[in-house]
């Protein structure tokens, strides 16, 4: 019997691999060519490198990472990246020197998502795909979460794949290199894009390939399949991301190169109405003449000049080889600066102790009426400042109010003015002096130091939370660590209201900025979107993944009491996104005595001759109903402070102080009378933020009542006091959570004597509203 069920074991087992052959060869999907096959890569290694100059701008924890493109497999935008997937490489140079290095160990345990991809009718177990990609860490533990991601996705900048540069081809890949690994020998992969030219789509050809690791070349076709033990990959620096490099042109070439580009891919042309034709024939003639008589000084006036004509704040660059002419020809000052009131007159408001105006006799708050025999409007209104271009009438006023006061030094200067106390205008010639207090006086940025930390807080002597949030461009992991502290002490120690001062915050990250205000809100807003240049549909297009939305921090880590920003015009760019999100629900008082600078854009870097970088504007912002809704306009002051001479001479800070006084009024608590109540009756009413209910209630010696406070919705958390007629707090209770019928209750409450009693219905922190009823039920043995 052993000898024949030994036979017949070995039958079944030679059967079974004969099976095991022929599934193994199955013609219908032949097995990959395999270059160089060591057994699958252990370890992979690769540069990165990047053109693009604010690359490393506001990085947090720069991370390498085998990223599971599952998402991509399936064209889900919102796919995220299971923390389990995430495997982290090492960075093994500066991170701060293109190219860098890095280093990926392979797991042998793999925690990828399973895609079947080879398009066969049959459901198999599928392989996991990899790309090799950079991403940035912000929030949370050391994986990535939703908002590292921007919501979920895949990766369309650096990694080791190559992406199709067109905005609507929605980061379909066309090239590159994926990693794969296989559980088992029987699974397929494609080995080529099809005729439709994507990949992971039904016409795909498809190969068996090996199980373990093995890396994919998308670049050949059909696909090369290799299993070297040690692999180098290199991240491509996605089109999008890597800046124009036009400085081996000539001066006229690298023009006519610039024009092309801000023709095509500037981001407000119609908005703005300018004529690209009209500005070639006005400018190239410049150029033109620098190259001919190799003049580089020429050359970098007209780059600027050229850049000047362009009404974008966001357009320029830094011109250091004209450092020196700047200092020539705003060095001179007359030791005053001066302001320009709501009313229109124009009066100093800096006079420097001991220089020409101060010796002239020219007082604090004098009119200035003229200018070298001109009405100081018109002298204003003509001045082009170095500081050029602008998206806004008031920055460039402000500016003008600045620089139409310098000049080179020893320039002699025609002013008329107006002392407070005189009755007759006076005009004197004053000499200008090597001088810049008065200029730094009236800068934006008076008062930096450059030693503060990007986000700094405190607690007024109001009572008031106070933050200023100096930069979204600084190392974002130190900014989300002070913000989330910040937030924490806020609600720990029950603090009533917030300003926050975004007066002096020059931008940075529009995401950051975004995710920052998410901080304040209980909703995943739609917030916008932002549009770029499609060669291949000829016209801006808005892709969706980028539609800007709030992903919320838990719980925990939001504030719900008033706000009020505080908004001036050298809130840019980012800053002013921030801004305008706190401006949705009423969340904010926006308060000010100017707008923003209205610097409503993404923008991308390029190269020019002379060493010269210059940025322009590429991305158009949008509102959730598709209005520019920033460009040009800024976020507006909904508590507008004045500029008279009480405001421009007051000793504290009137803009802090209105911001107060809204806070002030905003947290004020209004305590309504609601009448006497009766034990056994059972009220219904209405509660609004900030406001409280007060019932009387007559109880004799020996009742025993309870007092129930329902809200019947379900959808505010009550607070429930009691006090004696003389205002003393006798009771409290709050300890139902919200969502029960009965939200909070006083039970069994003996009373000692005759007395009358107050019973307040409010919400906790006085911050919620809707209906509440209040029953007063006397209770039986």
């Amino acid at each position: 019997m052993l000898s024949k069920f030994l036979r017949l074991l070995l039958v079944l087992l030679i059967a079974a691999g004969s099976m095991s052959s022929l599934l193994a060869q199955d013609e219908d999907m032949p097995p990959a060519e395999i270059e160089n096959d060591e057994g699958g890569p252990t370890t992979i290694t690769g540069s990165v490198t990047y053109t693009d100059p604010f690359f490393t701008a506001g990085v947090a924890e720069p991370l390498i990472i085998l990223e599971d493109q599952a998402g991509f497999v399936d064209r889900n935008r919102s796919f995220l990246m299971p923390e389990e997937s995430q495997v982290m490489g090492q960075i093994t140079s500066d991170f701060f020197t293109s190219p860098f290095t890095y280093s990926v160990s392979l797991p042998i345990e793999q925690e990828a998502t399973l895609k079947d991809v080879d398009n066969d009718g049959e459901e198999d177990t599928g392989v996991m795909v990899y790309a090799v990609a950079y991403w940035t860490n912000t929030w949370g533990d050391p994986f990535l979460e939703e908002r590292d991601l921007f919501g979920g996705g895949w990766s369309t900048t650096y990694a080791s794949t190559r992406i199709h540069p067109a905005p609507s081809a929605e980061g379909e890949v066309i090239g590159g290199t994926l990693l794969i690994y296989a559980p088992d020998d029987q699974q397929g992969f494609p080995s080529g894009f099809g005729d439709d030219g994507l990949l992971f789509t039904e016409d795909d050809p498809t190969v068996r390939v090996p199980q373990g690791y093995t890396v994919v070349n998308l670049d050949t076709d059909p696909f090369t399949f290799d299993r070297s033990k040690e692999v180098v990959i290199d991240l491509i620096e996605s089109e999008q991301s890597a800046a124009e490099d036009f400085s081996g042109l000539s001066y006229t070439e690298a023009f006519d190169a610039m024009i092309e580009l801000f023709r095509t891919k500037y981001a407000f042309t119609e908005h703005k109405n300018l004529d690209w034709d009209a500005l070639a024939e006005e400018f190239r003639p410049r150029f033109e003449e620098a190259e001919a008589n190799n003049d580089p000084m020429a050359y970098v006036l007209a780059l600027r000049d050229f850049t000047w004509a362009i009404p974008d704040g966001h357009v320029g660059g830094a011109f250091n080889s004209l450092n020196d002419l700047f200092l020539t020809e705003t060095e001179g000052g007359l030791g005053m600066a001066i302001r320009e009131l709501d009313d229109g007159r124009v009066i100093t408001n800096f006079i420097l102790d001991d220089g020409p105006a101060d010796q002239a006799g020219i007082e604090l708050g004098a009119e200035i009426l003229e200018l070298n025999g001109q009405p100081i409007a018109d002298a204003i209104s003509e001045n082009v400042p170095w500081s050029s271009p602008f998206s806004t009438d008031h920055v460039r006023r402000l500016q003008q109010l600045r620089y139409v006061l310098r000049f080179p030094v020893d320039t002699e200067v025609e002013v008329t003015y107006q002392n407070p106390d005189d009755t007759e205008p006076t005009t004197v010639t004053l000499t200008t002096v090597p001088e810049r207090e008065s200029f730094s006086f009236s800068s934006f940025n008076v008062g930096l130091t450059g030693f503060e930390l990007p986000v700094e807080y405190s607690l007024l002597d109001s009572g008031y939370g106070y933050v200023k949030i100096y930069s979204f461009f600084d190392n974002t992991l130190l900014t989300i660590q002070l913000w989330e502290r910040m937030i924490q002490t806020l609600n720990a120690n029950s603090v009533p209201g917030l300003i926050i001062d975004m007066r002096q915050n020059g931008g940075g990250s529009g995401f950051l900025a975004d995710q920052m205000a998410a901080y304040f809100f209980d909703e995943p807003l739609t917030l916008g979107n932002t549009g770029f240049y499609d060669e291949t549909l000829g016209e801006f297009y808005f892709d969706p993944r980028l539609e800007g939305r709030f992903y919320l921090p838990p719980e925990e880590l939001r504030y719900h009491g008033p706000i009020a920003v505080l908004v001036g015009p050298s809130c840019a760019s980012a800053c002013e996104f921030f801004s305008y999100d706190m401006t949705l629900q009423e969340r904010a008082a926006i308060v000010g005595q100017y707008p923003t600078q209205g610097l409503g854009g993404s923008v991308e870097a390029f190269f020019m001759p002379e060493g010269e970088v210059l940025q322009f504007t590429t991305g158009r912002a949008v509102n959730d109903e598709g209005e520019i809704h920033i460009e040009g306009i800024g976020v507006v002051p909904t508590v507008k402070v004045p500029v008279t001479e009480e405001t421009l001479f007051s000793e504290g800070d009137p803009v802090l102080e209105a911001a107060i006084a809204h806070l002030d009024s905003a947290t004020a608590l209004n305590i309504e009378d609601g009448g006497a109540i009766a034990i056994g009756d059972s009220i219904t009413g209405e509660l609004a933020p900030n406001t409280r209910v007060q019932y009387t209630l007559e109880v004799s010696q020996g009742d025993n009542i309870s007092i129930f406070l329902r809200d019947e919705t379900g959808q505010f958390d009550t607070y429930l006091r009691l006090y004696d007629d003389e205002g003393n707090l006798l009771a409290e209770n709050d300890d139902i959570e919200p969502g029960q019928i009965v939200n909070s209750s006083l039970e069994e409450l003996v009373v000692p004597e005759d007395m009358t009693l107050i019973v307040e219905v409010a919400t906790f922190e006085d911050a919620s509203e809707g209906q509440f009823t209040l029953e007063i039920v006397a209770n039986t043995e």
